[in-house]
Order: structure tokens, then C-alpha cells, then sequence
């Protein structure tokens, strides 16, 4: 340089050595000191700095002043002086790649950068990676310093030299070593880094320690909140620059990373190219990586190695060389710093992309790892904090892998050799003892303490509170808790303590947190704590209730009785406490363990039913005096019995110096009881008779009584089993004093000779889950009965060999889940889901069943779990309706039952006979209830002796007793529909106003009605809306005549779909026919009613957009907008009312396009579940939604079809990667229908989209398929996808998404690529040029986008000029009248049944079949004449019908009124003879010939329906000559519908319809034009596949009908 470079403030760095050079320099703000450094010791003619746009913001322009500044002060010289160049990326891990990589080095090419340029990579990992593989590779390599950004890069990627970009086949695949110049580690850059990003750095901080440094990890566990703190309060005026302005903070954040990069520069020293000992560096990378590779970017390196640690190390815990206590301290130290340690965490399971997750998948990945050797993987092996199994990876068998990544496990049915072993802390003692040493004064080394999710909880909690510091020593086989002396402080504002499903904690914590005092320093007014779902159902209010009333002031935040509460500083008054025990007995430890420290001494009196779990209580007075404080149980003076009272003196715990923990009684129960099921022996030590824990009484109280041998010391237990399969029943056994220990008992029981009766266990019921009810459900899975009642229940033992292996549903329950592996170790293919659940309390068991106890665990991948509820519905079974009296349910059930072909009985009715009374007479003579007894009764008669092919219509009150309720709940769970009848409570109330055929109920309706709804709600599986005159709420009402559809269409159709019989499914799904659905966005679709008919032209179905629904009563803001499903209810009802076609459910979230809030899981599903009640024929389930609910939604999905949908609107998803082959492979587990919507950038886009789709399409047995692009780019996929294509319509509000387009454009664009070629469409016959026909067809197509067109052709005869038309390729179908029918069949190559029949055909389909077309002749007059009849009358309600002539067209109406089922067809002609030929030529058919109109044979009922096929010139209402008179008597039918048809185009009112209308009311008119649209629907139908848009076409048909020619 001409002049030396200036001088810079004072730094002080901290130097560390990689390579034999101290190339790493950390301190903070360090810019004038790098430039210094470079331009000093790195001398060039150019520097570049590199950067992503996101920390340019930061830090580009101190940087480019400093350079600017230091160069333009030097002097040229001899040299030219040198440049400085930045140049920026885009953020994130896209841009590490191979475009990435060549976009900066055109950069550098373009400025003309030559081998002497050094390049400055400022940022996180992204860009070092990237920039550092160009400076390997750019000139054949160039000097390059690393400046990372974040803490993440600071201590991993920007030490070592590694440098790579990533394909789409893995990441860093391609890179090289290259080390840097110099590493510059600017700690204060940390302080603009978000506190998630300095999470993400924190997870290999942690490894690093993990795998070299003890001490450091020590300092790492106890110190996560002062570590926190040093980011969190930026520094002034360049504060930690040098020395002296450091703040201990800063120095305590340096030396954090200091000491981590130290580590890393040591082994890359040693090993700078990966060849062994590196490897350690990659402890949790193996299978943190490949998880990675699914969840990127959403998921950050670090978390997902924070998950790869844990994963490693259970790997290591299972192999036997890790303990569990290594295991929880990881755990423990990785969730301090706000890392995920397994894939259940919300932060990961609730990802769409964590379905992609399998073990198959990781596997898979791993497959292409750097530390691999061939096949073998290979994975970094923990031996203890500290310490590797080896200095470098070791191999891995897949299974082993796999047994750790999978969900569930099976055990593989054996006997043990004599076992005896220890088992964890017990939970009880160690959640009491934290407290107590917690509370105390002095150190306490707590030893054996439970590594598990509860003492986790607990600890956090208290750390939280600033109640106790904890420390850890012999490798974490000790706990150093530094009392707090009852001193307590009110967490930060916004800070909940969240206690996950931590019952124990939960209730200890509700009395710890009144001890709480006021401080001025306080953020918050209160203490929150909080738990998940399950916890925020189990009960604390007693505890609350008995605070509260000692002046503690505790609010519920959301249900009454349960967490969350909050909870105020106003310490714990003291005095007389009353305290209802008889739910649980944690309430009272929890008051025990608190009493000393509060103002006054305490009376503690337990009130209200027998105290629960007495033992427990028992432990905690043992435990207190320990600590110190003598608690007094009172006596009666007079009788020495024990009392419920208890004095509690005021006063401090001292911490003993020691306290071991003894191991856990009720895990015990579980090894002892392997003992006793396999005819083996187990030994357990530290539990015997002296022990504190009620369950230590199992061996005795229990297995011995069982037949087991028993051996028990005070700290020991010995179990031998008698030979399989000669356990004993025992006929009761109390468990109150070891509730835990009854689910153990239970499995037992199940293999025992005979029946076991278990009480004392009530409490159980309010557990992780309802631990009754579980073991009864998964019991039953073996085949073993039960019986439950109040107290307990009752197990029916089975032999051994009669039992089955199941998949057995854990709930989450630790218990549960240990309990049924006793019984797999007996019963083979028994599979435990939920495997982890056990992390509660013994973590380590799975492992220990191998290790200790000697039977092997192998590792189980569901493709889809058990669930409770049937997922069969038994076509044939009985349909039973519930509902109000007067809400139609006789009327409903005949409907129904007609539609069915099936018998409907009336409960009532069927009752009477039974009883040969009425009801009214029997509940006067016997009361209600003994009615209600006789009532279930005869439902369970019914039940049982009409259970197929019946609908059975019961009482309004059947849901009144238990008994019935769990008949209705058992059917429903074996397949069986019952469903609730609701109608407006209005018209119910002003029904049963005239009613009086049943008793009077005696009270209020809308009483009766508020207590009956919520048991309708619980008994049925369905829910029908009888819209007589309003819907559901009474809130949307549809005058009657804007609808075509009525009562009886939609009962037919929600009957035939929810038995299955005849599922309302369109039949264009099938394969080589497009289908479209119609995506309605109206917040209120009553709106569009009016012009659905418009609306869905060319639609199969109709998408609701529920999550769009918003009634005027809305207030929510839009973005937490959730519909009320009485809302939604009356919608769906208002949409029945007008449409046929099947309808798609939709609850579409934020994150894939819609507005309903993401993470509204029950919300969503009780809605979806809503959707299934109502009868919907598609359901769309986001593959996002949790696992479970997605099964749940399956199993009672009944006849409904699930559309599994993914939608991605980020445009990061790619159609030719393993993510979408992923995505779908979830789907197709999952529905029955596969859905993957992605956004397209470009029309590659849709190439790859159709080749994708081709792909899957063609795999055997491939489910209906809809892949499609989002946005502008995308509409080409829209156009070229078969199966359901997503279609909007001008005239709604919005459209569903962006892109979308309406049916007409989609067929326009088809023709306009070739896919939709022109037809032409003929009428043949003489005359015709005032046919309507060309208005029909031509509206028709032009509404549909159709590119047809229908012409005339008029000629006398079947001529040349026809035989050419019909051959041309662009032929499309014809219609045929007078004078061709019969002579065009000669042309035909097939005749449809109709057509042969009426020996005529009006229409001409042409028919693919194979490569080859064929001409079929088809006659649709019987369709016109058919269609106008049963939009009036339903099938199977014609008792008579009248037909008049006997020509062509009346062989068509004869063959309608056959289908619809008419009983008897009148038919007169002027010539008798003519019509006699027409009855001889159906045989089959009851036809009789009359001779007058009007007169009918004696004792019959009169028609219903009239049919005239004599034209309207012909005949008159006056009695003349030549012409055909009408009398009245016609007309005669009176007590129902009918209707009368005359097939006269003109005049619009012919005599015949003129009479009706003048004669009777009750009679409805259709004239020959209606006939005519209706065979010309379906003309159009068969000749395009698409339903025509009747009510626009006909609007345009009766417009030319009127206009003057």
C-alpha cells in the first residue's frame, strides 16, 4: 500500500486457533476492526462483500463507509487503489444452489474480478455456505473471510471450511473444504437477531457440549434465562467493544460461543476433513437433516437438530449405552432454550408438512449422508453428557432407526428369565419432593429422581417462578435444589405457565402460586397456568372453590372448574380451610404443602363423600416432616377413630442435605405383572412394605390373590407367576388405596378363569383420559366383555388362545399404554400407538422390555391408527329416527321407507298394539315411568327383531332414560344410522297445540326441549332438517314455489346416501369423463338460491365454502371468524331445497387460501363432523388437520367420500419432487379423493402438473385425482384436469381462488387446444322449421361454452343427404321426428331397451366403443312425459293413471308411468281396437281399455294422472260434433296431488288443461312444450354428458314459444 492503512478504535477480541493459525476473532461491534484486519493482513485489488438483502438492512452500509472511508484515504502510488464491490442475494435456502452459486460468480465476472479478489460472506449460514463454495471453486480459488450474522453460523457453518449448496435430491451435496481467511464473530450482530433465530443457534451450542464438554453443558442447563437476557438488551454507544465497557452480560454471552467455536476448532484441527472424529460435530444432524429436508424452511437447521439430538440419543438409550437420565437432561436443556424435542411438538405436528414425515421417508433420506459407508448408516452415539461411544460415527442397523422414529410398537409375545431390576422415581414423591425443597431453606441433593414430562413441568414452573435454582451433578443422577424460603414472584407479563397434561403439577401449582406476593417490580396483575386440551377437562374446582373462600383471589379463564387460571399475588390467608376430597386427593397435598408458609396456621377439614386415595395423603405428611413440619391429624376424643381434620402449623421446611426418592409403585405394577402373566419371576427393588405408595400394595393385594407367588421385604418385591393361562379371577378387589394399579389388574383380569370385579376406582374416570371407559373400549378390541357401573367395572376372563391382537388406541395415557403391554407380551400382533405417551413416567420403558426385561419391541408405522368409532356402515341396518314430537318423523319415515323400498314402523303406533292401548290410556293407568320402562323395552324388541331393511320412527321422549340412550349410542357405534329429525321449535310448539293423541307433557315445551336437545345431539349419528316451512333456527325462509325440489326429493336423497343404498355421487367421476365443481362464495347462500340453476350450469357438484359462511349476526373479526353450525345447518338445508347435486363441504384455512383460523383444529372437526350428520356427500379434509382427527373423520365417514387436499399458496412446492410424491401418497392413505392444489410461477408449471397427474393416474387402483395450479399462470392445469376442476361463474361475489375460471371458459379454451372439437347436432323430419328444438340446444351450449351447434335438416324421406350427415366425423347426435322414426333405424347399429319397446326412435347418440363409433337409437318422449310427472308426484305414488290414444306417443307416457310405478294405466282411444293392440304389445304391463272418459269402474279410486296425446284441434269442453268432449268427472280425484299432461304444443291452454284449472284445484297442468324441454334435457344430456341448464334454456324456449312468427 502507498500509505499505511488508519488506525481504528480501540477492540478487544477474543483469538481462537483452527489449524495451527488464530484465524477466529470474536468481540462486539467489530466493522472498523475487520476492515482493518482485511485490508491490512489480506492485501487485493478487490474486495466483494457478499450479503442477503435482509442483512444489508443491518449492517451493509457500516460496512461499505468504513471501506469507502479507509480506502479514499489512501494514495494511489504506483498501485491503482483498491475497489470494494457488494453484491446481495436473495434470503433464504433457495438461493444455496447451483443458479444461486452462478449468479454471483457472473457477478464477479461481469466487474472483472481476477484470483487476487477477496470476498466478505456477511451473513447466516445460507451465505456462507454459498459464498464460500464460490471462493473454492472462482479463480480455482480465492481468499475469503466469514462474517456470520447469526449465532447459528457463528458457532457451526462458518468454522471448518465446509462449504456447499444443496439439490433437490439433498442439502450440501455439492461443496468443497475451503477454509476461510478469517472468521469474525461480532456478537453484537446477535442483538437484531430474532429470538427464534438465536434459539436455532442455541441447538448446536448445546450438541457441541453435549458431545465434548460437561461442565459447559452444566453451565448451559442452569444458566438458559441469563443467556437469554444477553440478547435481549442492546448495547449503547458500541458497549463490549472493548473490555472495560463490557457488561457481565456480553462477557457471559461471549464465552458461550467462545467456548462452543472452541470445541469445533479443536476437532476440525485434528480431523479437517471429515474422516472420523469431525463426525462427532454431526451428533443429531443424521436424522435431524433428513427431517430437515421434509419441514424446510419452515422449520429452522437447528430445530430440527434439537429433534435429531433427542432422537440420537433414545438411539443411544436403546442400544444400552446412554441413560435416561443423560436423555432428560438433553431434553431439559433443549426445551430451556425454546427448541422442539420431538415431532409431536404443536410447533411441528400441526405443519401440513409433518404428515410428509414417516420412517420410511427419513430412512430413505438418510440413505445419502456424507458419514455413510456404502449401505451402512451411520449415526453419532452418546455414551454420557460429555463423551462420544466412539470418536467417530458408528453404524446403525435401519431397524434399530426405525423402532426409534415410529409412532407405535408391538411386542413380541415371550418369557422372561428371572428379572429383577429397579424402576424410575417414583412421579408422586419426586412432583411432592420439588415442591417441598423448592419451598425450603438450604440445599437439597434430591437422587432418583424421575426423568419424565411431569417433573419437567414441575421444575420449569418453579423456575419460572423464581421459587428455586437446580443444578445438576453425578452426571445428572442428582438434582441440587437451592431453596427459595417460600419466596415467589409473578412471572413477565405474557408469560403462562404451561404444564402440557401435568395433572399433579396442575393442582400442587394452584396453591404454590397463592403464595405469591406483591412486587412493585411486577409486569403482570397475575399468575396464568395453563395446560393442553385434556388438562383444560379435568377437574381443580374443589381446590379453587376452598382457596377462594380463604381469601384467595383465582379466576377461571375459560371453563368453570378448570384451567386456565389466573391467579392473583395476594398470598395464602391461613385459618380454617374445608376441602371436598372426594375427586381427588392432590387437592389436599397441595393445600398440605403450601400450609406453612401461609399467615395464619392452618385447619385443613376434608368434607363432602369419602376421601380418595387416603395413601397419598399419608405420603405428603410423611414427606413434610422430613422437611421439617410436623402436620396433626385429629382423633375423636370419644372413639380414637381417625378424623378428617388437619392442623397445619406455620413455619419453614429446612432442606435435609439428602433425600432419596423412592422408586415409582405404580410403574411397577407393570414388570410384576409380566411375571405374573407369563409364568415368569420379577424381583423389583427399592419398593416393599415400608414403602410410602399405595401401589406398593399390588403384589400382595392383587397378584397374589391371582395365584401368584408373592415374596415381600420392606424395600424389595418378588412375583412369581403361576403357568400361563392359570391366572385366578378374583371376585372383588378394592383398588381405592391404588387407583393407578387398576388398569394393570384389569389386563390381568382378562386372561384370569372367570369374572373380576374392581372397585374404589370413580377418580379414574378424570385421569389423562376416562381410564375406565379406555380399558372397557380397548378390551374389547381382544374380544374380552366387560361391565361398567358407578364404582368400577367388571372383566370377563377368556382363555388365553381366544383372544385376538388388536391395535391399541393409548389416549395419550402413559397408563394405558404400559398396561396393554403386559397383556402383548401374551397376545400376539397386539400394537401400541402412541408409544411416547409413556414419556410421562417411565420414558425408557419400551427400551427397558428389551433390555431388562428381555421381550423384544419392535418399532410399528401405521398407515392409519384405530379409532374407536366403526368405520362400517352395514348398508342393510335399520334406520331409526329420534327427534320432538311434531317435528314429521312418521311422515319422514314413509318417505324414507317408499325411497328405500324398505318397511317404516311407528314406535307408537307399534306400541299400541303391543300393549292393545293407546299411550295417552297407558301413561294415565301406569305413569311415565313405567311408560319409559316399557318404551326402551320395546325399542330394544325393535332393535333386535327389525334391525335390517326398517326405518323405525320412535318417541320424542325415548331419549329420556340412560337405558335408551345407550341402545341409540350402541347402534350407531355397530354401523347403525339414527338420525335426528329437527324442524323449527316454533312450528313444533304451534303443532302440538292441536295434537292430542299422546299425554301432555306437563311442562313448558321449550323446557322440554332444552333438555332433550343435547341427548338427540349425543344418541345420533345424522341429523335431517324437515324444512316444512323454515329451517333449523327459524331464521331462513323460501317461499315454496322458488323451488322445483320438495320434501320428498331430498328425503329420497339423504336416505339413499347415508345407508349407502344409492349414493348421491356423480356419475362423470368415472374414468375418460371431465367433471367440474362449482365453488360458491357467498357469505350467505340464501343469495344465490334464485339463480342456482345459472350459477351451476355445467357443475357435478357444488362446493360450500363454510369457512366464507357469515350471517348478519356475525361480530367476530374475519380473521377468528368461525360459523355457528346451527348457521351452517340451515345453508346446507337452504341449498337441498333448490339443487340436486352433491354437495363438497369445505373448511378451507388461512395458511392453504380460505379464512378459517389454521389452528381451530376442534373447531374444524366439529364442523366436519356436522357435515357427515347432514348427510354431505363430499367432505374436503386439509391433510394439515391433526392425524387423529383425519381418522376420526374417516371412520364415520359412512357412504361420504373424503377429498384429502393439500394447497400450497407459497409457489415453493414443485410437481417433480419427492415432496409432492409425498404429499400424495398421504392423501391417497387418507381419501377417497386426492387433492393438490399448487401455485404456479411459470407454464412449465402445468407441464409438470399434467405429468405428475399422469403419473399417479396411472398407478393400479388409482383414486380420482385433482391436480391443478393456482393463479394466472396456472389456468392451463385447470383446463387440462379431469377430475373435479374447481369452476367459478360471473355472477358470484368472488372468485374461490386466484385463477379460477368459469365452466364456459374452461370448455372454450378445451376447444381451443384441440381437446373439445366442434359438433354438429341435427333435427331430422318434415315439417320443422317451427321447431323449438335449435332454440333449446343452441342456448344450451352457448350458456355451457360449448362449441356445437344444432341445425335443421328437413327432408320428406330417410335420404342420402341424412346417410352423409351421420357418417361425417363432426357428427353429434340428432334429433329424429315425424315422419323418420321408424325408417331412420336401418341406419342404427343399436337400439336402447326404451326404443325397442316404443318400436320408434326421436334421438341419435353416437358411441365410442374402443377406437371404433357406433349410431344408437334412443326414444326421450318417455323422458319428457316421465321428468314432468315426478317433479309433481313421487315414484310409487300413482294409484291410477289415464292415457289418451294410442299412438307412438302414447306407448312413451305408458312406459313412463310403468317406471314411476303407477298400479293401474287407463287407456282409451276413439278406435277401441287400437288401444286393445297397445295393451297386447306390454304384457306386462296392467293396462285396461276403457270406453267413456270420465267413467270410472265401480269401488276404484280415480286417477291421479292424465295423459292426452289427441290433438288440442280435436277436442272441446262442449259437447260437439266430430270433436272430443271433456265431462268434469275426469277430474274426480280429490285427496292429494295430481297431475295432468297434455302433449298439445298449442294453444297454451288447451281445452283439457283449461277444465283442470277451472274443476280442480288439487290438479297441476303441464302442456306439450314442458314435455318437450324435458325429453330435449335429456336429449342433451346423453348426446354431451352434462346436464342441461333447464331453467335459463326454458326461459329462452317459452320466449320464441310467444314471440309471433
Amino acid at each position: 500500500m502507498a500509505t499505511p492503512i488508519p488506525s481504528f478504535p480501540l477492540t478487544d477480541v477474543k483469538k481462537i486457533s483452527i489449524l495451527g493459525k488464530e484465524s477466529i476473532h470474536c468481540g462486539f461491534h467489530l466493522v472498523p476492526y475487520i476492515v482493518h484486519t482485511v485490508l491490512t493482513e489480506l492485501p487485493a485489488s478487490t474486495y466483494v462483500l457478499i450479503s442477503d438483502s435482509n442483512i444489508a438492512k443491518f449492517y451493509l452500509s457500516s460496512f461499505e463507509n468504513e471501506f469507502n472511508s479507509v480506502l479514499s484515504g489512501l494514495a494511489n502510488g504506483s498501485h491503482v487503489r483498491p475497489r470494494f464491490l457488494s453484491h446481495l442475494i436473495a434470503p433464504g435456502e433457495t438461493s444455496k444452489s447451483r443458479e444461486g452459486k452462478a449468479a454471483v460468480e457472473d457477478f464477479l465476472l461481469l466487474h472483472k474480478c481476477t484470483r487476487d479478489t477477496v470476498i466478505l460472506a456477511l451473513g447466516g449460514g445460507v451465505v456462507g455456505d454459498l459464498v464460500g463454495f464460490v471462493a473454492a471453486t472462482f479463480m480455482r480459488g480465492v481468499r475469503f473471510c466469514q462474517i456470520p450474522t447469526s449465532l447459528l453460523a457463528m458457532v457451526d457453518s462458518s468454522v471448518g471450511g465446509k462449504t456447499a449448496i444443496d439439490t433437490p435430491h439433498g442439502k450440501n451435496l455439492i461443496g468443497a473444504f475451503w477454509q476461510p481467511e478469517f472468521i469474525f464473530i461480532d456478537a453484537a450482530m446477535l442483538e437484531t437477531l430474532p429470538s427464534r433465530e438465536f434459539s436455532n443457534g442455541m441447538a448446536e451450542v448445546v450438541k457441541t457440549a453435549a458431545i465434548w464438554d460437561e461442565t459447559e453443558f452444566g453451565s448451559l442447563e442452569s444458566r438458559s434465562a441469563e443467556i437469554f437476557a444477553a440478547i435481549q438488551t442492546p448495547s449503547v454507544n458500541h458497549a463490549g467493544r472493548s473490555e472495560t465497557t463490557r457488561s457481565q452480560a456480553q462477557e457471559l454471552l461471549l464465552s458461550v460461543i467462545v467456548g462452543s467455536i472452541s470445541v469445533k476448532a479443536h476437532i476440525v484441527t485434528i480431523d479437517p476433513t471429515e474422516k472420523g472424529l469431525r463426525n462427532l460435530v454431526n451428533f443429531g444432524h443424521s436424522i435431524g437433516h433428513a427431517i430437515e429436508a421434509v419441514l424446510t424452511p419452515t422449520i429452522l437447521h437447528g430445530e430440527c437438530v434439537s429433534i435429531g439430538i433427542i432422537l440420537e440419543a433414545e438411539l443411544s438409550r436403546q442400544m444400552g449405552i446412554l441413560s435416561q437420565v443423560s436423555v432428560g437432561r438433553l431434553t431439559r436443556c433443549l426445551k430451556a432454550f425454546n427448541l422442539p424435542v420431538s415431532l409431536v411438538d404443536p410447533r411441528i405436528a400441526n405443519l401440513p408438512s409433518a404428515k410428509l414425515i414417516t420412517t420410511e421417508r427419513i430412512l430413505d433420506i438418510m440413505k445419502i449422508d456424507k458419514k455413510n459407508h456404502g449401505t451402512d448408516k451411520k449415526i453419532v452415539l452418546l455414551s454420557r453428557i460429555g463423551a462420544t461411544h466412539e470418536q467417530q460415527a458408528s453404524v446403525v442397523p435401519d431397524t434399530l432407526i426405525s423402532k426409534v422414529l415410529s409412532d407405535s410398537v408391538t411386542v413380541i409375545p415371550g418369557i422372561p428369565s428371572f428379572v429383577s431390576m429397579t424402576t424410575p422415581g417414583s412421579k408422586s414423591i419426586s412432583n411432592r419432593a420439588l415442591v417441598l425443597a423448592a419451598l425450603g431453606t438450604g440445599t437439597c441433593r434430591l437422587r432418583n429422581l424421575l426423568h419424565s414430562d411431569d417433573t419437567q413441568v414441575m421444575m420449569a414452573a418453579l423456575s419460572e417462578l423464581k421459587g428455586a435454582k437446580f443444578e445438576w451433578e453425578d452426571s445428572g443422577e442428582t438434582l441440587v435444589v437451592y431453596g427459595g424460603k417460600g419466596s415467589f414472584v409473578v412471572p413477565p407479563k405474557g408469560k403462562e405457565l404451561y404444564l402440557s397434561n401435568a395433572g399433579t403439577a396442575a393442582r400442587f401449582l394452584t396453591t404454590v402460586c397463592t403464595l405469591v406476593q406483591k412486587s412493585p417490580t411486577d409486569e403482570a396483575e397475575a399468575t396464568v397456568i395453563t395446560g393442553n386440551a385434556r388438562m383444560k377437562q379435568r377437574p381443580i374446582g374443589p381446590l379453587v372453590t376452598a382457596l377462594r373462600a380463604n381469601g384467595s383471589d383465582i379466576d377461571y379463564l375459560e371453563s368453570e372448574g378448570c384451567l386456565p387460571l389466573s391467579i392473583r399475588p395476594n398470598g395464602l390467608k391461613g385459618g380454617n380451610i374445608q376441602l371436598s376430597a372426594s375427586v381427588s386427593s392432590q387437592y389436599v397435598s397441595s393445600v398440605l404443602l403450601c400450609a406453612p408458609y401461609a399467615h395464619e396456621p392452618i385447619t385443613l377439614e376434608l368434607v363432602g363423600d369419602q376421601v380418595i386415595s387416603q395413601p397419598y395423603i399419608d405420603m405428603t405428611i410423611a414427606m413434610m416432616e422430613a422437611f421439617g413440619i410436623k402436620v396433626t391429624r385429629r382423633t375423636d376424643k370419644t372413639t380414637g377413630k381417625l378424623l378428617d381434620v388437619y392442623d397445619i402449623p406455620t413455619g419453614g421446611y429446612q432442606n435435609p442435605s439428602n433425600y432419596a426418592i423412592e422408586s415409582d409403585a405404580s410403574s411397577a405394577t407393570y414388570p410384576l405383572a409380566i411375571a405374573a402373566i407369563t409364568g415368569s419371576s420379577c424381583t423389583i427393588q427399592n419398593i416393599g412394605s415400608a414403602s410410602l405408595q399405595g401401589d406398593a400394595r399390588f403384589a400382595q393385594g392383587v397378584l397374589e390373590r391371582m395365584g401368584c407367588k408373592v415374596t415381600q421385604t420392606a424395600t424389595e418385591t418378588t412375583v412369581h407367576g403361576p403357568p400361563i393361562g392359570q391366572l385366578k379371577a378374583v371376585e372383588e378387589i378394592d383398588m381405592e388405596v391404588m387407583t393407578d394399579a387398576f388398569l394393570t389388574a384389569t389386563v390381568l383380569a382378562a386372561v384370569a378363569n372367570g369374572k373380576t370385579r374392581i372397585v374404589g376406582i370413580a377418580n379414574q374416570r378424570v385421569k389423562e383420559c376416562n381410564r375406565i371407559r379406555a380399558m372397557i373400549d380397548e378390551l374389547a378390541k381382544f374380544g374380552v366383555e366387560t361391565q361398567e357401573f358407578d364404582d368400577g367395572l367388571e372383566i370377563f376372563g377368556k382363555p388365553i388362545n381366544a383372544l385376538k391382537g388388536a391395535n391399541i388406541h393409548c389416549y395419550d395415557d402413559h397408563r394405558v399404554a404400559m398396561a396393554f403391554s403386559v397383556l402383548a407380551s401374551l397376545i400376539p400382533n397386539t400394537i401400541l400407538e402412541e408409544k411416547r405417551c409413556v414419556e410421562k413416567t417411565w420414558p425408557n420403558w419400551w427400551d427397558d422390555l428389551q433390555n431388562k426385561i428381555g421381550l423384544e419391541v419392535k418399532g410399528v408405522e401405521l398407515s392409519s391408527p384405530s379409532v374407536s368409532v366403526s368405520s362400517t356402515q352395514v348398508k342393510s341396518k335399520s334406520v331409526v329416527l329420534i327427534g320432538m314430537r311434531g317435528t314429521g318423523k312418521t311422515f319422514i319415515g314413509d318417505l324414507a321407507a317408499s325411497a328405500l323400498h324398505w318397511t317404516c314402523i311407528d314406535a307408537d303406533v307399534h306400541f299400541e298394539k303391543v300393549h292393545q292401548t293407546s299411550v295417552r290410556q297407558y301413561v294415565h293407568e301406569n305413569g311415565w315411568p313405567a311408560f319409559r320402562e316399557a318404551e326402551t323395552k320395546l325399542l330394544k324388541d325393535l332393535l333386535t327383531q327389525n334391525g335390517h331393511n326398517h326405518v323405525l320412527s320412535l318417541g320424542g321422549g325415548i331419549v329420556e332414560t340412560a337405558t335408551a340412550r345407550q341402545l341409540l349410542k350402541d347402534w350407531t357405534s355397530k354401523g347403525g344410522c339414527v338420525v335426528h329429525v329437527v324442524r323449527n321449535l316454533e312450528e313444533v310448539i304451534e303443532y302440538l297445540g292441536v295434537e292430542g293423541s299422546r299425554p301432555a307433557y306437563g311442562e313448558p315445551i321449550t323446557e322440554v326441549f332444552k333438555r332433550r336437545d343435547p341427548w338427540f345431539a349425543e344418541c345420533s349419528s345424522h341429523r335431517f332438517i324437515n324444512h316444512v316451512a323454515a329451517f333449523a333456527d327459524g331464521k331462513i325462509v323460501i317461499d315454496p314455489t322458488d323451488t322445483k325440489r320438495g320434501v320428498r326429493e331430498e328425503v329420497a336423497r339423504f336416505f339413499d346416501q347415508i345407508t349407502g343404498v344409492s349414493p348421491n355421487f356423480p356419475p362423470s367421476l368415472s374414468a375418460g369423463r371431465r367433471s367440474y365443481f362449482l365453488s360458491l362464495t357467498y357469505p350467505d347462500v340464501t343469495l344465490a338460491l334464485p339463480q342456482m340453476e345459472e350459477l351451476s350450469a355445467g357443475a357435478d357438484a357444488l362446493e360450500v365454502r363454510v369457512d366464507l359462511l357469515r350471517s348478519n349476526n356475525d361480530v367476530n373479526p374475519v380473521e377468528r371468524h368461525i360459523p355457528a353450525e346451527s348457521y351452517v345447518a340451515d345453508q346446507i338445508a337452504a341449498l337441498r331445497r333448490v339443487t340436486s347435486l352433491p354437495l363438497i363441504f369445505t373448511v378451507r384455512t388461512v395458511s392453504e387460501g380460505g379464512a378459517f383460523p389454521d389452528n381451530a383444529h376442534k373447531e374444524a372437526q366439529r364442523l366436519l363432523n356436522l357435515a357427515l350428520s347432514l348427510g354431505v356427500e363430499y367432505i374436503d379434509v386439509e391433510m394439515q388437520l391433526p392425524e387423529k382427527i383425519i381418522q376420526q373423520l374417516n371412520a364415520r365417514k359412512g357412504s361420504s367420500r373424503i377429498i384429502a387436499s393439500w394447497h400450497d399458496w407459497s409457489g415453493r412446492l414443485k410437481w417433480d419432487t419427492s415432496d409432492a410424491q409425498a404429499m400424495y401418497d398421504i392423501a391417497a392413505r387418507h381419501g377417497d379423493i386426492i387433492k393438490m392444489v399448487f401455485t404456479a410461477g411459470s407454464m412449465q408449471d402445468n407441464f409438470d402438473c399434467q405429468a405428475f397427474a399422469a403419473r399417479m393416474n396411472n398407478r393400479p387402483g388409482a383414486k380420482p385425482f385433482i391436480a391443478i395450479n393456482m393463479g394466472a399462470a396456472g389456468q392451463l392445469s385447470r383446463v387440462l384436469n379431469t377430475t373435479f376442476s374447481p369452476i367459478s361463474h360471473p355472477l358470484q361475489p368472488t372468485r374461490a381462488a386466484p385463477g379460477q375460471m368459469s365452466f364456459a371458459q374452461v370448455q372454450k379454451a378445451l376447444h381451443l387446444i384441440g381437446e373439445l372439437p366442434a359438433k354438429k347436432f341435427y333435427l331430422f323430419g318434415t315439417p320443422i322449421d317451427h321447431s323449438l328444438s335449435p332454440t333449446l340446444h343452441n342456448s344450451a351450449f352457448e350458456m355451457l361454452g360449448l362449441p356445437h351447434t344444432y341445425i335443421l335438416l328437413e327432408t320428406s324421406d330417410v335420404n342420402e343427404d341424412i346417410k352423409k350427415t351421420i357418417a361425417s366425423p363432426d357428427f353429434g347426435g340428432a334429433s329424429v321426428t315425424i315422419p323418420h322414426k321408424l325408417n331412420i333405424i336401418p341406419l342404427l347399429d343399436e337400439l336402447t331397451p326404451a326404443a325397442k319397446v316404443m318400436g320408434a326412435v326421436n334421438t341419435i347418440v353416437p358411441v365410442a366403443r374402443g377406437s371404433t363409433r357406433i349410431l344408437v337409437g334412443d326414444n326421450t318422449d318417455w323422458l319428457g312425459i316421465r321428468g314432468s310427472i315426478a317433479s309433481r308426484i313421487a315414484v310409487g305414488h300413482i294409484h291410477g293413471a289415464l292415457v289418451m290414444g294410442a299412438g307412438g306417443t302414447s306407448r312413451a307416457a305408458i312406459y313412463a308411468l310403468n317406471d314411476l310405478g303407477a298400479k293401474v294405466i287407463y287407456l282409451w282411444n276413439r278406435t277401441r281396437g287400437r288401444a286393445e293392440e297397445l295393451k297386447a304389445s306390454n304384457p306386462d304391463i296392467n293396462i285396461q281399455v276403457v270406453d267413456k272418459l270420465g267413467h270410472w269402474p265401480s269401488g276404484i279410486t280415480p286417477p291421479n294422472v292424465i295423459v292426452s296425446t289427441i290433438p288440442a284441434s280435436e277436442t272441446s269442453l262442449e259437447d260437439e260434433a266430430d270433436r272430443l268432449f271433456y265431462p268434469p268427472s275426469l277430474y274426480s280425484y280429490r285427496e292429494g296431488p295430481a297431475i295432468v299432461l297434455d302433449l298439445a304444443y298449442k294453444p297454451v291452454e288447451t281445452p283439457l288443461l283449461k277444465l283442470a284449472k277451472m274443476t280442480a284445484p288439487n290438479w297441476d297442468t303441464a302442456q306439450g312444450v314442458e314435455i318437450l324441454l324435458q325429453q330435449g334435457y335429456a336429449q342433451f344430456e346423453k348426446w354431451t354428458a352434462r346436464r342441461c341448464p333447464q331453467g335459463p334454456v326454458a326461459r329462452q324456449v317459452w320466449k320464441a314459444y310467444y314471440s309471433p312468427t
